[in-house]
């Protein structure tokens, strides 16, 4: 297989410049910044990663979605202290195909589909070695100033952390493999077992795949709060079991709504919108002695009811991405024991992306992907 014509990518300037344009087709070689990376043990053999662990493929892309970082890159130019200084392409949830390998890959080969995990560690440090490289401060992320991201026709990336799809597994599902971590990731961190109950606030994206996991996981029961009525019935239909529409409510009042629906305060609250009410009401919303995951991403700085979190022994925790999830999402994938699917309401292809991004800003739909290969635009 061989990478023929141009390679079109989403390219953001700055702070609401974001272009089309023509980049050169990388060539797979090593990773000569990645010389001492480490890679999670679950998916291969250590002597597969051996000889695997210095070299790239490349891709022919195939499905992106566009995640709100990307449209916060565009509006903002920033996130936090990432901030784009220099032309940077967009997109992190992708899959696509291995269209040449580099010296030393052998679990991978030209033709084989693959879902694309962003995150590639550069250096084997402390947190590498105890299994949780998301948090390495050196680590290589897609769409992360400097690092360009795999929102364009070609792409190449570490072979190790590029993972075979079965057949029974389609690209969209490959690429939604992403948000799906932070869904794992979070209700992981969170302590979901069989029988608990889960308030998850948010119904976007990410809020509507921690319900997804949740149940997965054995919760009992699931509330979902927020705005849209719309993205709440989406919540219903992928297993929530009782909604809660959001209008002008204290934290307090939302807690007590919480605590009504579901005959008892949730042990668990996974807090997916970043909004400093949403968490003053999920530490209200929580009960004694349980935990709540802190996913949504908002000001550095907000006003919430520590001492009330602090009296009532309330585990607050964060999370940064994902690590080691790639493997159980496709698992729980090909076994058909989840579905993803519904969560794609708009398809684009590449060509018009910016009409995608404008789209996405006015937050239509769910989430909207990109279909980059333009002889292939199939789910």
């Amino acid at each position: 297989m061989a990478a023929t014509g141009q390679n079109l990518a989403v390219v953001v300037h700055r702070a609401g410049d974001l272009r089309l344009e023509n980049r050169p087709i990388p060539e797979p070689g090593p990773n000569a910044d990645m010389d001492n990376a480490v890679f999670p043990f679950e998916t291969k053999s250590w002597s597969s990663h051996r000889s695997s662990r210095v070299s790239e493929v490349l891709l022919r892309m195939h499905s992106v979605g566009i995640c709100g970082s990307d449209v916060h890159y565009w509006q903002h130019g920033r996130i936090g202290d990432f901030v784009v200084k220099d032309p940077m392409v967009l997109g992190h949830e992708a899959s696509g195909t291995v269209i040449k390998v580099g010296a030393g890959v052998t679990h991978l080969k030209p033709g084989d589909r693959v879902a694309i995990e962003p995150g590639v560690p550069r250096e084997t440090d402390e947190f590498c070695k105890t299994g949780r490289y998301n948090l390495s401060p050196t680590i290589f992320f897609c769409a992360t100033p400097p690092d360009d991201g795999n929102l364009c026709r070609y792409y190449k990336h570490s072979a190790s952390y590029c993972y075979k799809l079965p057949d029974n597994v389609t690209f969209e599902e490959g690429a939604l493999i992403e948000p799906l971590s932070v869904g794992i990731h979070a209700c992981k961190r969170a302590g979901v077992t069989l029988g608990s109950r889960v308030f998850v606030s948010g119904s976007g994206p990410i809020g509507l795949v921690n319900v997804i996991i949740a149940k997965m996981m054995g919760a009992a029961a699931v509330v979902v709060t927020d705005l849209s009525a719309s993205r709440l019935q989406t919540a219903k239909e992928l297993g929530a079991d009782f909604t809660i529409q959001i209008k002008n409510e204290t934290p307090q009042e939302v807690a007590a709504k919480v605590e009504s629906l579901l005959g008892c305060m949730p042990e668990i609250t996974v807090e997916c919108t970043g909004v400093q009410a949403c968490i003053q009401a999920s530490i209200y919303a929580t009960r004694s002695g349980g935990t709540l995951v802190l996913v949504g991403l908002g000001p550095e700085m907000v006003t919430v009811p520590i001492v009330n979190a602090a009296v009532r022994e309330v585990d607050i925790r964060g999370i940064f991405r994902y690590c080691n999830t790639w493997p159980v999402a496709i698992s729980l994938l090909a076994s058909k024991r989840i579905n993803i699917k519904p969560l794609v309401t708009h398809r684009f292809p590449l060509e018009k992306a910016l009409e995608a991004f404008e789209t996405t800003k006015r937050g239509e739909g769910v989430k909207i992907m990109l279909k980059c290969d333009p002889t292939d635009q199939n789910p």
